[in-house]
């Protein structure tokens, strides 16, 4: 038998004790009843700390399935490269909301459902406006908005 069970045992043991000490009269009837109230709970204590822990079971991952035996096909570098060159002569650089200074990817997110979905965006925003919709200080939105303009003024 479990030691829990047999320390629960014992406190109901003092329980029914005390119960019978009230019903009777006995001598010293109110140290009877805190002496054994006490104890039993004492014991229900002892057995809680002895209860069995949850032990964590490892599970094996299957192992990965095998490759194919089929060599890669070989790489069309030149190709790759004329139409990457060809790109960034046709367009500048796009600013991500994420390289303003205090803008991470949930405030970026929050920023692209109110409708600012580039830096160029939020440079023209007004700082009040941008405030009241988000919740947050305008001295927050007064700094993005000044290094947005900053990063534009570079590209």
């Amino acid at each position: 038998m479990r030691s829990d069970y047999m320390l629960y045992l014992v406190a109901i043991i003092f329980f029914v004790l005390t119960a019978v000490v009230l019903a009777f009269q006995v001598e010293l009837k109110e140290l009877w009843v805190v002496t054994t109230a006490v104890l039993g709970l004492l014991f229900i204590g002892l057995g809680y700390t002895q209860r069995p822990k949850a032990q964590a079971m490892a599970i094996e991952a299957p192992p990965p399935a095998p490759a194919p035996a089929v060599p890669p096909p070989p790489p069309v570098v030149e190709v790759v490269e004329q139409k990457v060159e060809a790109a960034a002569e046709a367009a500048p650089p796009k600013l991500e909301l994420t390289q303003v200074k205090g803008v991470k990817e949930k405030r970026a997110g929050q920023l692209k459902t109110l409708g600012i979905n580039s830096v160029e965006d939020l440079a023209r925003a007004s700082a009040k406006d941008l405030a009241n919709k988000l919740k947050i200080s305008p001295k927050i939105t007064e700094k993005w908005i000044e290094s947005a303009k900053e990063l534009v003024e570079k590209s």
